[in-house]
């Protein structure tokens, strides 16, 4: 199994996001060399009320956000912009968490489809769980350039033309 969906609000069925959750992790960990049959993650799809309170709750931010990703270890670079190691071991990588409302809002502000979107934001997600993070402008540009390959293998267009989704809205990892 490569990708668990709990889904806590409805719409989330209705865009497809297991599918879109399986597509999107499938990629990510093949795209890094990762046989995604071995390992594992949790993603709950949630709204902005249930997403505000984990993200209180974790990082004592009391607002939605779009995606918060918890990774079962810590997996970071030390060399600002270099890739972190891959992962070993025990096959769990963690939990991502990803709001219905701030997605479906941001998708429709910058003009793209919530399929597309939610995709990004859930690669996203699972690169936190694997080490990458955007804290130094290093390791953000190399998460960003990794997104933009991801999500070109799977046909989506690079979200990062004109606003910066993962450094300016994301509440990942870091």
């Amino acid at each position: 199994m490569t990708v668990e969906c709990i889904i806590e609000d409805d719409r989330w069925q209705a865009a497809g996001i297991e599918t879109l959750a399986t597509r999107a992790t499938d990629a990510t960990l093949a795209h890094l060399g990762l046989k995604p049959g071995d390992w594992d993650i949790a993603l709950l799809a949630c709204d902005d009320t249930r997403i505000a309170a984990l993200n209180e709750g974790f990082r004592d931010k009391a607002q939605a956000t779009n995606v918060l990703s918890w990774p079962s270890e810590e997996r970071g670079s030390e060399a600002e912009g270099t890739p972190p190691e891959p992962p070993s071991g025990d096959p769990e990588l963690g939990d991502v968490a990803i709001a219905f409302d701030t997605c479906a809002r941001e998708a429709a502000e910058a003009g793209l489809s919530l399929e597309g979107h939610a995709t990004h934001l859930i690669v996203h997600g699972t690169l936190h769980l694997l080490g990458y993070d955007h804290i130094r402008d290093g390791d953000g540009d190399l998460m960003e350039s990794t997104e933009i390959a991801i999500l070109a293998d799977l046909g989506i267009g690079n979200p990062y033309g004109g606003h910066t989704v993962s450094r300016m809205t994301c509440d990942g990892k870091d």
